[in-house]
C-alpha cells in the first residue's frame, strides 16, 4: 500500500522481485530500452548514484583481486615509466607497486646500477630506481659534476697518481716535445723541477723541490718533504716512490721525509714505476727502452728487459686472476707498453724471466697505442687511434674493440665492467659499455695533453662497474694546466 508517497518495504521487495524477474526474461534491446525508459525518469540523486557505481562495476581492480606473486607477475610486463604513473592511482596500488622488488632492480640494472640481493626492504629499491633515474638525467644534462682547481704549483704539473682518495702530482718542464735523441739532457733540464704528493689529502709542490699536504676541504697545506724532479709517482701509506727524468728511482719515507733508497742504472727519463711489498720488486719503464726489475729494499737491479724498441711508458704489476699455459691464478705478471706494443713477462722471487706474449694492434706498427695501460689480472685494456681494445689474459685473443667518436682524439681514462671513462680536448665522455653509446659528457677547460706523460687521470673508478647510490661522490678526473693550476672534475653531491 502506498502511504504518502511511498510503498512499504515488504510491498516493495515483492514488487522489485516481480520486476526482476521480468526483466531477466526480456531481451537484450528490450533491457537496454527499460534502462533508457528508468534513466529518463531519474533525478538529479539517481543520476548521481548511477555514475558512481558504474565505474566500480565496470572496472575491476586487479591487484586487489589478484594473489600477490600474480600480481608481481603482470606488473613485470610494465616499463618504469608505466609503474610510476600506475603508481598515482591510489594508494593500494602504490603499496603494491613499489613491493615489486624484481621489476626495480630490474630497472635499476637497466641504467647500470648495482645490484646488492641481501636488502630485504621491500620499498629500497623502487626509490634507488627514481635516485639512479635523477643521476642519469644529470649526466645527459651535464649537471652531475662540479669543478674545481688546485692552486699553488709554479711550475707545469707532468705526473699524477690517484689512490683511495689521496692524490700524487709532479711538477716539471713537458717533455712531449722532446724526440729520443734528447733524453740524455734531461737532467739538467730539469734538475730544478718539484713533486708533490696527496695523502687523504691533495698536495702542491714548487720550484723549491718541496713535497706538500694540502687539506681537500680546506686548501691548508698541513705537510711538506723535500724531494727531487719527478716523472711518474706512485705511494702507500709509508712511502712515496718517484720516478725522474734524471733517469733515477727514488723512494722516500713519508713520517722524516728522508730518502730510504736510490735506484740508479737507467741511462733516459723514468716514465713508469710500479712495486709489490710482497715480493719486495719494484719495475721501471724508461726513455732507454728498458724495463728494470729492482729489489724494493736494496736498491739492487735485479734484471733489465731489453725487448722494446721505443720509450717504455707504462709498466703494470698486477696478480693474474685467470689460468693459461702460461701462467697460473696467483702469478704476478708484468705488463710494459711502448708506442706500438704491449710484453707481457712472468714475473715473481726468480729475478729472470722471458717474454711471454707481445700484444699489438697493427702487424706492421702503424697504429699507435695510447700510454693508458690497464690490466686488473682477467683483461688487458688499451686504447689506440682505431679505439679502445680489449684483450683476454687467458687466450691473449681479441675480446672486444670499442669503436669511440672521432676515435683519433678520443683517448681512455678508465674502463669498468658498464661504464668507460674516456675524454678528449673539450669533453670528459660517459660510455655504457652495454650499448657502446655515450650518456653522458662534460666540458673541460682548454689544456695540453702531454703524448707520453700522466698529466690526466681518472679519479675513483668503482662507479664504472656499476652505480650503487654511494660511490658517485669524490673526484672522477684531474688534470694539468697552461697556469700551472690542477683542473679537478667531481661528483656532485645530493645527487
Amino acid at each position: 500500500m502506498l502511504s504518502h508517497g511511498h510503498m512499504e518495504r515488504k510491498d516493495f521487495n515483492a514488487w522489485l522481485e516481480t520486476l526482476s524477474s521480468t526483466f531477466i526474461t526480456l531481451t537484450d534491446s528490450q533491457k537496454n530500452e527499460t534502462l533508457d525508459h528508468l534513466i529518463s525518469l531519474s533525478g538529479a540523486v539517481q543520476l548521481r548514484h548511477l555514475s558512481n557505481n558504474l565505474e566500480t562495476l565496470l572496472k575491476r581492480d586487479f591487484l586487489k583481486l589478484l594473489p600477490l606473486e600474480l600480481s608481481f607477475y603482470l606488473l613485470k610486463w610494465l616499463d618504469p615509466p608505466t609503474l610510476l604513473t600506475c603508481c598515482l592511482v591510489c594508494k593500494q596500488w602504490n603499496k603494491v607497486i613499489s613491493a615489486c622488488t624484481e621489476v626495480w632492480q630490474e630497472a635499476c640494472r637497466t641504467l647500470g646500477w648495482q645490484i646488492d640481493d641481501t636488502i630485504q626492504d621491500t620499498l629500497h629499491w623502487k626509490r634507488i630506481y627514481l635516485k639512479a633515474v635523477r643521476r642519469v638525467k644529470q649526466l645527459q644534462d651535464k649537471e652531475a659534476f662540479e669543478t674545481s682547481s688546485l692552486i699553488g704549483h709554479s711550475a707545469r704539473v707532468y705526473a699524477l697518481y690517484y689512490r683511495d682518495g689521496l692524490l700524487c702530482t709532479g711538477v716539471s718542464c713537458d717533455i712531449a716535445s722532446f724526440n729520443q735523441g734528447d733524453r740524455l739532457i734531461c737532467a739538467a733540464v730539469f734538475s730544478t723541477s718539484a713533486i708533490q704528493l696527496v695523502f687523504g689529502y691533495w698536495e702542491i709542490g714548487s720550484d723549491d723541490l718541496s713535497a706538500k699536504l694540502w687539506d681537500v676541504c680546506t686548501g691548508q697545506c698541513i705537510y711538506g718533504i723535500q724531494t727531487h724532479t719527478c716523472a711518474a709517482v706512485k705511494f702507500d701509506e709509508q712511502k712515496l716512490v718517484t720516478g725522474s727524468f734524471d733517469n733515477t728511482i727514488a723512494c722516500w719515507d713519508w713520517s722524516s721525509g728522508a730518502k730510504t733508497q736510490n735506484f740508479r742504472g737507467h741511462t733516459g727519463a723514468v716514465f713508469s714505476v710500479d712495486y709489490s711489498d710482497e715480493l719486495d720488486i719494484l719495475v721501471s719503464g724508461s726513455a732507454d727502452f728498458t724495463v728494470k726489475v729492482w729489489s724494493l729494499s736494496t736498491g739492487i737491479c735485479l734484471n733489465t728487459l731489453t725487448e722494446h724498441t721505443e720509450w717504455v711508458t707504462k709498466v703494470v704489476l698486477q696478480v693474474s686472476q685467470v689460468e693459461s699455459v702460461m701462467h697460473n691464478p696467483g702469478d704476478y705478471i708484468l705488463l710494459s707498453a711502448d708506442k706500438y706494443e704491449i710484453k707481457v713477462w712472468p714475473i715473481g722471487r726468480e729475478i729472470n724471466c722471458k717474454c711471454l706474449k707481445t700484444l699489438a694492434v697493427s702487424n706492421d706498427r702503424s697504429i699507435c697505442l695510447q700510454p693508458r695501460l690497464q690490466f686488473d689480472g682477467k683483461h688487458i685494456v688499451c686504447a689506440s687511434d682505431l679505439g679502445l681494445y680489449q684483450w683476454d689474459f687467458a687466450s691473449y685473443d681479441i675480446v672486444r674493440v670499442i669503436r669511440t667518436p672521432d676515435s683519433t682524439n678520443v683517448s681512455l681514462l678508465s674502463l669498468g665492467e658498464v661504464f668507460a671513462l674516456l675524454f678528449d680536448s673539450r669533453y670528459l665522455y660517459i660510455m655504457d659499455l652495454r650499448t657502446e653509446k655515450l650518456v653522458g659528457r662534460w666540458p673541460l677547460p682548454a689544456y695540453r695533453k702531454s703524448k707520453r706523460g700522466s698529466s690526466f687521470l681518472a679519479g675513483e673508478t668503482a662507479w664504472l662497474n656499476g652505480l650503487n647510490g654511494k660511490n658517485d661522490s669524490g673526484l672522477v678526473f684531474a688534470t694539468s694546466m697552461p697556469d700551472h693550476s690542477i683542473h679537478l672534475v667531481l661528483w656532485k653531491e645530493n645527487g
